[in-house]
């Protein structure tokens, strides 16, 4: 798909300034909000509703004919459910606060989430962690950044030198799943990490800090921003059966060439 340029800084710099607000929103909650369960440890807060509503406000307002789909509107829906019709405008797919569980405990390991799916594609990703002081930026053929700096993926060629991520969903039955990939990769990979953040995660794949990266139960705004980060920093993704990346399915890996592609394998059908 072709976008023109003057677009993409439009829309690039529409998603930096809602993702500054809503990471604003976040650390004035920080320390004095009341948490309440959506399901068994799946925490959300008043701070979640506050940085999707700024957020919102700020895109709408840039782009009002674009859709516009939050987790915090989307509970209870499939990733299928919330995709856009083929001919849809421009859609802002948004998580205002991933990593909710580490948010509530004051686990400097959180952000703000937006992508942009256009025309049956991911052209937007913006993650912004406000602890760290870290902005990941990248727009279609323009390249992944990291506070202005370009990032790519990492150089690592196997699964056995490689460092990777993976994220849990909170119901239990769900977890065992991944558990016995968790098991698996264990006795194969140098090292395996889960930070609670699955946007950050993606987004230490492009900076090439983590080397892959695997999940079986994403949500488009889980994923989207830090797809375009990862295909822009050079890296791969695909399903767990090895087709093309698709952000309204629930499965995921992604990272630098090599290791992608032997964790496809390594993963296949799982």
């Amino acid at each position: 798909m072709s976008t023109a340029t003057t677009e993409l800084d439009h829309y690039l710099q529409a998603a930096v300034e809602a993702a500054r607000a809503g990471a604003a929103e976040l650390e004035q909650w920080r320390g004095r909000f009341s948490i309440r369960e959506k399901f068994r440890a799946d925490l959300v807060t008043e701070a979640d509703v506050a940085s999707q509503k700024v957020v919102k406000e700020i895109l709408l307002g840039h782009f009002p004919d674009h859709l516009f789909i939050g987790e915090e509107d989307s509970v209870g829906k499939s990733p299928g459910e919330v995709r856009p019709p083929a001919d849809a405008p421009p859609a802002w797919v948004v998580d205002p606060l991933d990593g909710t569980a580490n948010y509530a405990h004051d686990v400097p390991a959180y952000c703000v989430s937006i992508g942009l799916w256009h025309a049956g594609q991911a052209i937007v990703g913006v993650i912004l962690d406000p602890r760290q002081h870290e902005l990941f930026t990248a727009a279609s053929d323009r390249g992944a950044f990291l506070n202005g700096s370009r990032i790519r993926v990492s150089t690592v060629p196997t699964v056995a030198d490689a460092m990777l991520s993976t994220g849990f969903p909170a119901n239990y039955e769900k977890q065992l799943r991944n558990l016995k990939a968790w098991e698996k990769l264990t006795g194969i990979s140098q090292s395996l990490r889960r930070n609670g953040s699955t946007a950050l995660s993606m987004a230490y794949v492009a900076a090439g800090r983590f080397d892959g990266y695997w999940a079986f139960d994403n949500y488009p705004w889980d994923v989207m921003a830090g797809a375009v980060l990862i295909a822009e920093a050079g890296g791969l993704l695909a399903t767990t059966d090895g087709l093309p990346f698709d952000p309204y399915r629930p499965d995921l890996i992604a990272g630098n060439p090599p290791v992608q592609k032997e964790l496809v394998e390594l993963l296949r059908g799982a």
